[in-house]
């Protein structure tokens, strides 16, 4: 099988290394010969989808097959992994993953090919861009990271099995949604560098990568989010976001994709931001590789980093290379990217999007250096310097709660300039309304003036609920003009409303959820937390729970044994669940791993919903005692959820507008402005 999988490999060079070359030499010419050489091209780049797909699919078969003779195989699977995880063993080491990258691009690059026709010329020069990335990854993957490496000598009878800390459901998922984000935003960048260097007239190719694009940020988001899912329920430390240099690089693309989600509307609309958006694109493409690189180079010490190597300088060399590319062709051409407007008001829609990019950068810079800031200091001191949560917190803090700020306000604005009337009249009541819920939690006990932690979780809460309270008001506002020109009630003329401009009543949609993301993460200060030795019928008592020892119990199973402690749990007297923290011993790799146990309380208290989080951290070996690890942690569910809400809204952003709007009367309807204020 390693030579199947082999010659797939070696083909897929050949293949993308032809779409490439032959394609950009069809690009020079525009006669009949050019075109039928770019037509090869294009047929090379989806056949070379085809090879990088059998080169996936040998490798997976061959964990199915626990062919050990294969390097790859033996370090990641062993005989009794179950299925799901020998699935996932194909991103699970550091080979396997960078085929997974290539397929991904490979498949992204096969769909963009199929769609050529829509603007034949740009799609070559996207087409050209895309096999230059592919064949980097190629390379690699043919020559310095070969996934069907084989093992010379005796065979081995079983492999090393899985990292425990990937055996976990999330496991399935998270990687390929992180993935789909990463290499997905090599397709804006590749229109975007296409239309800089043919001088693509217009924001066509904006227009062209717009479902990419957000589809990209969709799966990146997901990603993001399971990434810190897994972190909470599987390394057991009670929280979701460490500030770790690849959860870091995971979450700068993300940020300069955003800012470019927003950004490009006001190209779109005002031909302004042309460079701006257009190094946004490079800088996330080039930020997604650097995220690749961070968790496969090993360069950086990271919980995430499951594989360590020299493939670094390939990537080195490789961004240099994209780099370099880019200022040289953004020197050459810089002229045809002038704007056509300029800002006329701070306040507008306009400067709205401009500063909620400018924080969004500053808060990517802040990741970056802080990510970097180790490595610096131990090229200078000699030492590394580690950088912890409170520098990152220093900056993100403030900076999120301006963003919110942002979101609350932006949609209130008008392009080009907004009226103070018009601006209090449909900012007014979302303020009382935001306003009242701070004063409600200084009532019920929360006082801002005595820690800095209680003064943020305040603001955000009054700013996360000035976002929802803005976003409703603008449905109800739009919905009750359409529903007064027809015969509709509220909730149809809502849903007519979002039909009639889907992007901007999505993208609503899609702050709604990230108001409640941050409604979860404001909990953190409130957070609680006791450890304890406990033997039978032994108590602990953290917030509103009482937890009582039932007992402690132990199994086995070909891969790994395990013991775990049974936890009662009252609330109020009474019994509200059982929970069951856990402790696995891997048989093959000889790992042990903790699994905590969550119990969300939406019965109890559903606004305020709480987890409490069991940790079973095992034995006391001077005593002999099990040890139990209890954690309250408000609010919590409410990133999930936001997780869940924001992908609806992207949903909703992707449906195609409605042509025409039906209305009963003869009554016009009115101008959009006086629907929401100013798109």
């Amino acid at each position: 099988m390693s030579q199947i999988g082999s010659f797939a490999l070696l083909l897929a060079l050949g293949l993308s290394s032809y779409s490439f070359l032959a394609g950009l030499v069809a690009l020079f010419g525009r006669d009949a010969g050019s075109m039928r050489l770019g037509e090869t091209a294009r047929r090379a780049g989806i056949a070379a989808f085809g090879a990088v797909l059998l080169a996936a699919t040998v490798l997976v078969t061959a964990a199915f097959r626990d062919d050990f003779s294969i390097a790859y195989i033996f370090h990641h699977s062993n005989r009794d992994l179950p299925g799901a995880y020998k699935f996932a063993v194909l991103w699970s080491g550091q080979e396997g993953s960078l085929l997974f990258w290539s397929l991904l691009l490979a498949g992204y690059g096969f769909v963009l090919r199929l769609r050529y026709k829509t603007d034949q010329r740009l799609f070559a020069h996207a087409s050209v861009v895309i096999a230059a990335v592919q064949v980097f990854f190629l390379l690699i993957l043919n020559f310095a990271a070969h996934p069907f490496g084989i093992i010379e000598g005796t065979l081995p009878q079983d492999g090393t099995g899985l990292n425990p800390l990937l055996q976990y459901p999330e496991m399935v998922i998270h990687p390929p949604m992180l993935y789909l984000g990463y290499v997905g935003f090599t397709v804006p960048f590749a229109f975007a560098l296409g239309a800089l260097i043919m001088k693509y007239p217009g924001e066509k190719w904006i227009q062209i990568t717009r479902r990419w694009t957000m589809v990209t940020w969709c799966f990146l988001t997901i990603g993001v989010f399971l990434g810190a899912h897994w972190a909470y329920a599987v390394l057991g430390w009670g929280g979701y976001w460490g500030w770790d240099p690849v959860e870091n690089a995971s979450l700068m693309p993300w940020l300069t994709g955003t800012a470019f989600l927003h950004s490009v509307m006001m190209q779109e609309k005002r031909g302004m931001l042309k460079v701006w958006n257009m190094w946004l694109i490079f800088g996330t493409f080039l930020l997604s590789l650097l995220g690749t690189f961070l968790t496969r180079s090993g360069v950086i010490s990271s919980v995430h980093a499951f594989a360590q190597s020299s493939i670094g300088d390939w990537f080195i060399v490789f961004m240099a290379l994209t780099l370099a590319t880019c200022m040289f062709f953004f020197v050459k051409n810089k002229s045809h990217l002038k704007s056509e407007h300029k800002l006329e008001s701070l306040v507008s829609r306009e400067s709205s999007f401009l500063f909620n990019n400018l924080l969004l950068l500053v808060a990517c810079f802040t990741v970056l250096w802080g990510t970097f800031f180790p490595i610096l200091s131990e090229w200078v001191q000699g030492h590394k310097v580690t950088v912890g949560a409170p520098f990152f917190n220093r900056v993100a803090v403030p900076v999120a709660l301006l963003l919110l700020l942002l979101t609350a306000v932006g949609p209130l604005l008008a392009w080009r300039k907004t009226s103070v009337d018009s601006l209090k009249r449909n900012f007014l009541l979302p303020a009382i309304g935001s306003v009242a819920v701070g004063v409600a939690m200084i009532i019920f006990g929360v006082r801002p003036w005595e820690d800095p932690s209680f003064f943020y979780a305040t603001m955000a809460a009054v700013l996360s609920m000035l976002v929802i309270f803005t976003v409703i008001s603008e449905f109800i506002r739009g919905g009750r003009v359409i529903a007064g020109k027809s015969d509709m009630n509220l909730f149809s003329a809502m849903a007519t409303l979002w039909h009639r401009n889907t992007r901007r009543y999505g993208g609503y949609v899609v702050h709604f959820g990230v108001a409640l993301v941050v409604i979860g993460i404001l909990g953190t200060p409130f957070n609680k937390e006791v450890e304890k030795e406990m033997g039978f019928n032994d108590k602990i008592l953290i917030g509103p729970y009482t937890l009582v020892c039932q007992s402690y119990t132990q199994d086995d199973n070909p891969n790994y044994g395990n013991e775990w402690a049974i936890i009662n749990v009252f609330r109020g007297g009474k019994q509200i669940t059982t929970m069951y923290p856990e402790r696995r011993f891997y048989k093959s790799s000889g790992q042990p791993q903790t699994l905590p146990r969550i119990y969300p309380s939406f019965k109890e208290d559903f606004l305020l919903v709480t987890d409490l989080y069991l940790v079973y951290e095992g034995i006391n070996e001077t005593t002999g005692r099990p040890i139990i690890k209890a954690h309250v942690n408000p609010m919590v569910p409410w990133i999930w959820t936001g997780l869940i809400v924001m992908v609806f809204g992207t949903i909703l952003a992707l449906v195609p507008n409605a042509s025409t709007v039906r209305v009963a009367a003869p009554v016009p309807v009115r101008s959009p402005a006086t629907v929401g204020a100013g798109d």
